[in-house]
Order: C-alpha cells, then structure tokens, then sequence
C-alpha cells in the first residue's frame, strides 16, 4: 500500500471531502494539521511548490495537489493505481 501525507486544516471543507474519499478507498493517512502545528505549514509549502491551501496530498512522496486534483484521478481510474503503490 503506498504512504499517503495530507496536509489539512480542521475547519476545511476540502480537506473534509479529500479524507473522506481515502477513508472510502480503506486508504491510511497520516494526516498533518497546519493550523496546529505551524512548522508543518511551511513544510507543505516548500514541498507542494509554492502552495499554501490546504489539502495537499502527496503518495509515495509525489504531490499529488489539492481536493479538486484527489477527486480528478479518482474520476480517471488513475487513483487506485497510486493507492496501490504501483504508479
């Protein structure tokens, strides 16, 4: 199974649906709260090129983007593959 980070906040809506959608897929997270822990804001950043909204989910250490980019490979079948560990 591949490792899966996501950068979250608690009060996001997108952050919220992305979860969900891995918890669906019987996905493990390890989930990495910004607002509680600052540092890890800035470490989103440095590693998701510049990004500051909240999700940012990376696979197997690849930036995978936010909410909207989760749900577009889901859609492309291309989701289950990364959660796999096999792409």
């Amino acid at each position: 199974m591949a490792k899966i980070e996501i950068y979250t906040s608690p009060f996001c809506g997108f952050s919220y649906s992305a979860k969900n959608l891995l918890g669906k897929k019987n996905a493990d997270f390890e989930e990495l709260d910004v607002m509680m822990h600052p540092t890890r804001k800035r470490e989103m950043v440095a590693r998701a090129g510049g990004r500051t909204s909240v999700p940012q989910i990376f696979i197997d250490g690849e930036h995978i983007g936010g909410c909207d980019e989760l749900y577009a490979l889901e859609a492309s079948g291309a989701l289950d593959v990364k959660l796999a560990g096999a792409g």
